[in-house]
């Protein structure tokens, strides 16, 4: 996000620009991605060989599950593939019902990482935390502190005892969510501990965008306005890395894995960085940056590299401001979400090694209340890296989040974001087409959840509901929310800031 814009997109000339259809788009992927989401989420050759003799066709889930229990297969059960195939053919599409219904924007929702926790965040200095096992019921109802405009991200440690929630302030709060006080008014019923990020010439207008627990949860890294990253040990109490890796906001940071050694970072420079401590050189076309630095228990890094501010690879592809990251988890693959209006997905064992220029195109626009300029709709990346781009949803407005569907229920196999024109899209990563497009809600879906392990995904909305998709639920329920009840705005609405 920034308080100004003014977008140079490192984009084509305009005999590179494609066709002015996103139909006549051909969608091409990666043969190596596309394989390994098939074999994690199609049939074992075991299991189709003894089905259908090895053939290629769509096997029903009646004849998936009387071969298992006749042992067709020889195996006794089911493989992670044959469970994914079967789970995939029931995705969340159903109803929707409500979660809650709030009077304010929201802009958060996160499942835990076992997904017995979801979290809500809300613009009115709002965060509720809901006990998925239990119908929903609200665990702890948190009054935040010192929120400016909304809470613009959250974080739950590897424990899931605390919660980390961020504003447009250079303070990160944690809260106890597993102790016995349901009703958290920030310092009045609770502690709610306060980490200071800025420096003495931040100012206030420092503002955080993203907020990360280390999986060890000894550190928090955050991603700000003042064109940083910041890591904070929380046992030192005190920022112990800050890193200007970039020339504009920095929207997002995650984790490439578990092992909390890689950070992507992505911000409206249009960079998305991958490093292991500090900066590398910043270049100014649109690309992601992959940097090699110091990172404590790893000997990876060259301090000669570093003094020469000299990245050792790039990647090449978006045309304008990174609004999300998420990364597969294996250390290879990851997608970004982009105001280009695109996701794309992305391997690090692609990076270069040399920055090829490209011609710029200058267009003034401004994301939150303006439509993507329509000369910029087809223009492609002469040197585009990625391995898939996936088009359909829109970015407008908000900093609009995109995810890999769960490894335990669909291999992987759907890539699903919010998006301004109040739906939720699925993505098939094989093919890039729109398996599935969520319509219910009345506004922005700037955020949205899929259960790590059932077939249940929630969105939040600008209309301020929290809502539920599933697969199995009777349509014919009467709490189900129908079609007639959306609303554009939360009751008592009033403007807020676009974030």
């Amino acid at each position: 996000m920034r308080w100004k814009r003014k977008t140079h997109h490192g984009g084509s000339s305009q005999q590179e620009q494609i066709s002015p259809t996103l139909a006549d788009e051909v969608f091409a992927i990666d043969e190596e991605v596309s394989h390994l989401s098939k074999l994690k989420s199609e049939p074992s050759q075991r299991t189709r060989a003894s089905l259908y003799a090895g053939k290629k066709r769509p096997i029903p889930t009646f004849k998936l599950l009387s071969g298992r229990e006749s042992n067709r297969s020889g195996m006794g059960r089911f493989s992670s593939a044959d469970c994914c195939y079967a789970l995939r053919k029931h995705l969340p599409v159903k109803g929707p019902w409500c979660v809650d219904d709030m009077d304010s924007e929201a802009y958060i929702s996160q499942f835990s990482s076992d997904g017995s926790l979801l979290i809500g965040g809300f613009r009115g200095s709002h965060i509720r935390v809901y006990n998925a096992e239990k119908k929903w019921k609200i665990q702890k109802d948190v009054i935040c502190k010192r929120l400016r405009w909304t809470v613009s991200d959250v974080a739950l440690s590897p424990d899931r005892r605390y919660l980390a929630y961020s504003s447009l302030s250079p303070t990160v709060h944690i809260v106890n969510v597993q102790n016995d006080v349901r009703e958290s008014h920030a310092d009045i019923t609770e502690l709610h501990e306060a980490l200071e990020f800025s420096d003495e010439d931040d100012g206030y207008s420092f503002g955080i965008f993203s907020v990360k627990f280390s999986t060890d949860g000894r550190e928090l890294v955050v991603g700000n306005n003042n064109e940083s990253i910041c890591i904070y040990d929380l046992g030192a109490n005190k920022v112990t890395e800050r890193i200007h890796a970039h020339v504009a906001d920095v929207n997002v940071v995650t984790f490439a894995d578990d092992t909390s050694n890689v950070l992507y970072s992505g911000s409206d420079d249009s960079l998305c960085k991958i490093s292991e401590d500090n900066p590398s050189d910043l270049v100014e076309n649109p690309k992601v940056v992959v940097v090699e630095m110091p990172f404590p228990n790893r000997d990876v890094w060259d301090r000669r590299c570093l003094r020469r501010q000299k990245p050792v690879g790039v990647l090449t592809g978006h045309l304008d401001g990174i609004t999300f990251i998420d990364s597969r988890g294996d250390g290879h693959y990851f997608i970004s979400n982009c105001k280009d209006q695109s996701i794309k997905l992305w391997d690090l064992r692609k990076m270069s090694s040399t920055t090829k220029e490209c011609t710029p195109k200058a267009y003034e626009w401004d994301y939150r209340w303006m439509t993507y300029p329509s000369e910029a709709r087809y223009l492609k990346h002469p040197y585009d890296q990625s391995l898939a781009t996936f088009r359909g949803h829109s970015v407008l407005r908000t900093l609009i989040r995109c995810y890999f569907s769960p490894m335990y229920s669909t291999g992987q196999r759907y890539i699903y974001t919010g998006s301004s024109d109040q739906c939720v899209y699925i993505y098939d990563v094989a093919t890039g087409e729109v398996v599935e497009k969520l319509r219910w809600h009345g506004s922005i879906i700037r955020d949205c959840s899929w259960h790590p392990y059932l077939p249940t995904l929630v969105s939040s909305s600008w209309d301020g509901y929290l809502v539920r998709w599933e697969a199995t639920e009777d349509e014919k329920d009467p709490s189900m929310l129908r079609t007639g009840k959306q609303r554009m705005h939360p009751e008592g609405y009033t403007m807020s800031f676009v974030l």
